[in-house]
């Protein structure tokens, strides 16, 4: 469904895709995964609390599940799916990006249910500030849900994919 006009579509991880037509209410997370098939934003609270469904608006972590999908039409909008594509120096998309893969390095899940969000909010935050320190990290995530209590391996995640990162662009 990609069109030429990008005004009213979405555009998701690089591609634009006309408007699906659910209801005029339909959130972003339900455009996501049942139109889409995107699955990294995972379904948590619908309340905008969890993290769970946390995607990139503009380069800006928001809750998918609280965003009317028509809200954020012509928006460059990011998901998990797409984050290799975002790596310096990772034109083709084919690794991951490097926090996913300091998160598989670090081995921060568990369950792996508020992964989507971690991941995403640890992008933001390192591409608005690459040498964070462990209380800014931390402020980044504490509105992010984690069941399994993996927060220090995820703490340390954040932090060798800030190292990554900054070799990555020296």
């Amino acid at each position: 469904m990609r069109r030429a006009d990008h005004s009213a579509d979405l555009c998701v991880n690089g591609q634009c895709y006309a408007m699906p037509a659910p209801g005029a209410g339909a959130t972003l997370l339900q455009v996501l995964r049942n139109d889409l098939a995107l699955n990294g934003p995972k379904y948590g609270c619908a309340l905008g609390q969890c993290g769970a469904c946390t995607v990139l608006v503009d380069g800006v972590a928001a809750r998918a599940c609280v965003i009317a999908a028509r809200g954020v039409a012509g928006r460059a909008i990011t998901t998990l799916e797409g984050l290799p594509a975002r790596c310096p120096g990772n034109g083709n998309g084919g690794a991951l990006h490097p926090v996913q893969q300091a998160f598989v390095d670090a081995q921060a899940a568990q369950c792996g249910y508020c992964l989507n969000g971690m991941v995403m909010m640890a992008v933001a935050l390192l591409e608005r500030n690459p040498d964070p320190d462990e209380a800014a990290i931390r402020r980044e995530l504490a509105g992010n849900l984690c069941r399994c209590g993996t927060h220090v391996a995820i703490i340390r995640a954040v932090q060798r994919a800030a190292v990554s990162l900054r070799q990555a662009l020296a």
